[in-house]
């Protein structure tokens, strides 16, 4: 008997259609648990699949991406310390060469040490590098997004850790598929 490695069937045939201004897809949402993460890979790669001219490449950089921020929402959140705790993904496209990706966690742990959001780590030898355990999902992201950054869920100062919204924008002229 020969195993044949299974290959999921698309949820429906979509064909693919140009990049918009003002382009959205449907919200996602997940729960907050670092089990999800090859899922919301998933979602996120049939999502960028039917947009015309994404090239692979690009379309790798914005699932890793991606993949980092939903992990720092499950790691560094009440979405992931909650075991109803919920991490929601947005997608869009602000220009007609701009993607832009957004998560957005339930809020600030109750053990979180650094209350202020996320941060470049700061600055390591290649020594303190080959040691470290942690840090370099930020750091993708900086190298890879066109901007990218986060920001509290409502900015009034009473509402201080009810939600980070972290988001990554990616340039896309010039792809090809």
């Amino acid at each position: 008997m020969t195993i044949v490695p299974h290959t999921p069937a698309p949820l429906h045939s979509v064909t693919a259609t140009a990049p918009s201004v003002g382009r959205r897809w449907p919200f996602r949402v997940y729960p907050g648990d670092l089990s999800q993460v090859s899922r919301v890979r998933s979602d996120l790669a049939a999502d960028l699949g039917r947009l015309a001219g994404l090239g692979a490449q690009s379309a790798a950089d914005v699932i890793l991406c991606a993949s980092e921020m939903f992990a720092n929402a499950c790691d560094h959140s009440l979405s992931g310390e909650d075991p109803e705790g919920r991490v929601i993904r947005t997608l869009h496209m602000p220009t007609a060469t701009t993607l832009k990706v957004v998560f957005i966690d339930d809020g600030t742990r109750t053990d979180a040490a650094d209350q202020l959001g996320p941060k470049l780590p700061d600055q390591r030898t290649p020594e303190e590098w080959d040691e470290a355990e942690r840090g370099r999902g930020l750091l993708l992201i900086h190298h890879l997004a066109s901007r990218w950054g986060t920001r509290s869920v409502l900015d009034f100062p009473f509402c201080a850790g009810l939600g980070t919204v972290a988001w990554a924008e990616f340039t896309l002229a010039g792809d090809q598929p």
